[in-house]
């Protein structure tokens, strides 16, 4: 039985569509089972139809308050029986309702190597500090912004002449190599919390990540 996928976004969805092209290929062992977004004119939709996949626009201006909009999102993800739940450029930060519901199976990708630069415009952060190396994280998310134990990250070195589209760019690709592979220890159940600090267990018969990273 293939790990059930819920997808939350808000724009372009190349998290997602990474995601998607990666399970038609069976290089990852899930299914994306439904996706969700907050914006009613997000390119993930559109990645979502073509690949047969249900989508669905919930609309927070149209709730009382984040929590209603959630509960809505909940009910949407459990009739799809998601059993993780994946942000992919989601720009909502999640209240507890939605966290506890799905406690500690909500996933998110970030563009910096976390504790630093955390939040929007992480890229233009880092080249504005002048670092020499960045990267992105997936982590577990909880209630403070870019905070939840880290699972996985990779590194990428900042050119002299990087622009924040060039380095954006190099970290994408990135982005889409490690989360795909965090789903994969997920599912293979070899991820384990302890206290904020998240332990892979050794793999077995699976794939090394050489194989599937550039």
């Amino acid at each position: 039985m293939k790990l059930r996928l819920g997808v939350l976004a808000s724009g372009r969805g190349t998290n997602l569509q990474a995601m998607i092209d990666s399970t038609k290929r069976g290089d990852l062992e899930a299914q994306v089972a439904v996706v969700v977004v907050d914006q009613p004119e997000a390119q993930a939709r559109e990645r979502a139809r073509q690949a047969g996949i249900p989508e669905f626009f919930v609309d927070y201006g149209a709730f009382p308050d984040r929590e209603s909009a959630e509960r809505r999102i909940i009910s949407i993800l459990e009739r799809h029986e998601v059993e993780l739940v994946c942000l992919a450029g989601f720009m909502r930060i999640l209240t507890p309702v939605f966290l506890n519901a799905y406690k500690n199976r909500v996933m998110n990708i970030h563009p910096s190597l976390l504790p630093a630069f955390p939040g929007i415009g992480a890229q233009r952060q880092a080249l504005e500090h002048g670092v020499r190396y960045t990267g992105c994280t997936v982590h577990f998310v909880d209630q403070a912004v870019d905070a939840g134990p880290i699972i996985m990250q990779a590194v990428v070195p900042v050119h002299h002449d990087d622009t924040v589209e060039s380095l954006s760019e190099r970290i994408l690709e990135q982005e889409h190599c490690i989360y795909l592979e965090a789903i994969q220890l997920y599912l293979e159940g070899r991820l384990e919390l302890e206290g904020r600090r998240v332990r892979i267990h050794p793999e077995k018969f699976t794939r090394s990540r050489r194989d599937r990273c550039p």
